[in-house]
């Protein structure tokens, strides 16, 4: 009897929730300092994260920890997650990424939607992008945007009212005969 309840206790050891207190997230593995129930405090549990897939949890965050060998000296965070933030509203065998400001990737069931939540969506590093499907914007599209880049609205005005002399006769040109669509 007394070799089971010490079994039971041993797997009762093995895992238990957390909530964040701080992460360290300069080293190699993140390291998280959480507090467990009754008051029990850990320093530096290393977090294992996904490969590919990273992020830094904020105070108040939850943990589940496993403890290997029910060894309560040597925690292993392997999911960290945060309530307050959470996405809802996925349809079933929907996935996304998404943060505390309201920016998600969202695999939907009608595609890929990439929402800024109101701030500038940049690709860095990359000599070009290219898009295989035809491309409508609703916004401007300006190029040379950081050098007085112009708008493609603003090259369609310029296109459709241009005129120039002509073969140095001095007359000038009609406006082309088939302007750009508005």
């Amino acid at each position: 009897m007394r070799a089971l309840q010490n079994l039971q206790r041993q797997v009762q050891s093995l895992i238990t929730r957390a909530v964040i207190g701080s992460v360290n997230a300069a080293t190699k593995c993140q390291t998280v300092d959480v507090s467990l129930i009754a008051s029990e405090e850990k320093t530096g549990v290393e977090h294992l994260e996904p490969y590919g897939f990273t992020s830094r949890a904020d105070a108040g965050s939850e943990a589940v920890l496993l403890f290997p060998d029910a060894d309560r000296s040597h925690a292993v965070a392997i999911v960290v997650a945060d309530r307050r933030y959470r996405l809802k509203g996925l349809a079933n065998k929907e996935v996304a990424i998404f943060d505390d400001q309201g920016l998600v990737i969202k695999l939907s069931r009608d595609g890929i939607v990439v929402d800024g939540g109101g701030k500038a969506i940049t690709f860095i590093n990359a000599p070009k992008a290219r898009f295989e499907m035809d491309v409508e914007a609703t916004g401007q599209i300006k190029d040379l945007c950081d050098s007085n880049g112009l708008t493609m609205a603003a090259m369609r005005v310029a296109y459709n009212g241009h005129r120039h002399k002509e073969n140095g006769q001095g007359n000038n040109t009609d406006t082309p005969t088939t302007p750009m669509g508005a």
